[in-house]
């Protein structure tokens, strides 16, 4: 039996168990819709794709001896060989899975779709293979290729992934401009524009937020307004001018993309000569800040 204050361990496995299994389950679900955009929208119009699947394609239409899946397995294993000493563990683990899972649905994974229309083609080819993407990448590892590769460049180099991964896609698409043709090229070029901004939205979501820094003399008027009018939280920093060296408040709030015309009409109202500056914001976590909604 067991004793009252012995420390229960099933609950840490269970909850390592489902967070395995949801893993497994977007790189699963991930894999499979990219597979779907690759056999079934890039292969037949021949197109090509970014990163390690593009170089993958290259070789597939140049050859023709080996399928796009083994293609795309072979070509990781001397980069995975390469990045166990610079990438994390459970990236590393959880990466090599994704990349196995991902070749095996390029390999099986076949849907029939007919578009008639080629630029039609490469913009439904984008949204899924972003949608795709996005998937796998919100699990704790990736599908290899140029993920690995930007790790990797990133620790050695400090090379920022985003560098590497234009980069490399730069040179995919000289290459299919070279080789093939240019048509080619630039569809290619709008459906890896429209992988880009379908994976952006998988990851931040549609309902992006605002960061706004506000300085005024009239801070308590604007700080009230954006509680009361705006129905969100407020957080006064310290600032001091640069130049006047006077103490000044700083505002700063997260709204939505909607509520923000109303915070401009309402500082303009409060304050017209008010300094405004508004940034994007990559993704927003936790809902409150004192006793106001933040976001």
């Amino acid at each position: 039996m067991k004793r009252f204050g012995q420390p229960h361990t099933a609950v840490p496995w269970v909850s390592r168990a489902l967070e395995i299994a949801w893993n497994l389950f977007l790189l699963s679900a991930g894999s499979a819709i990219s597979a779907v955009a690759i056999n079934s929208i890039l292969i037949p119009e021949g197109f090509l794709a970014a990163g390690f699947t593009g170089l993958a394609l290259i070789i597939h239409y140049l050859t023709d001896v080996l399928s796009v899946s083994s293609l795309y397995f072979l070509l990781n294993l001397p980069l995975f060989a390469l990045g166990w000493k610079y990438v994390g563990r459970r990236f590393f683990l959880y990466s090599v899975v994704g990349m196995v899972i991902y070749s095996a649905a390029v390999e099986f994974v076949h849907i029939p779709i007919h578009i008639e229309e080629r630029i039609l083609a490469a913009l439904l080819a984008g949204i899924l293979m972003g949608v795709g993407s996005g998937i796998i990448l919100r699990s704790l590892g990736s599908a290899g290729g140029v993920d690995i590769l930007s790790v990797i460049l990133l620790t050695r180099h400090s090379i920022r992934a985003g560098s590497t991964a234009l980069a490399f896609n730069a040179v995919l698409l000289g290459i299919c401009a070279f080789l093939f043709t240019l048509d080619m090229a630039l569809y290619t070029l709008v459906y890896i524009y429209v992988t880009s901004s379908m994976l952006n939205v998988v990851l931040t979501g549609l309902s992006q937020r605002k960061a706004v820094f506000i300085v005024s003399p009239l801070w308590r008027e604007i700080s009230h307004g954006i509680m009361e009018e705006i129905q969100r939280g407020v957080t006064i920093l310290q600032g001091e001018g640069g130049f006047t060296g006077q103490t000044q408040r700083v505002l700063y709030t997260v709204v939505s993309f909607r509520e923000l015309a109303r915070l401009k009409q309402m500082i303009r109202k409060t304050d017209p000569e008010a300094f405004v500056v508004v940034t994007e914001t990559l993704e927003v976590m936790g809902q409150r800040i004192g006793n106001q909604p933040h976001w």
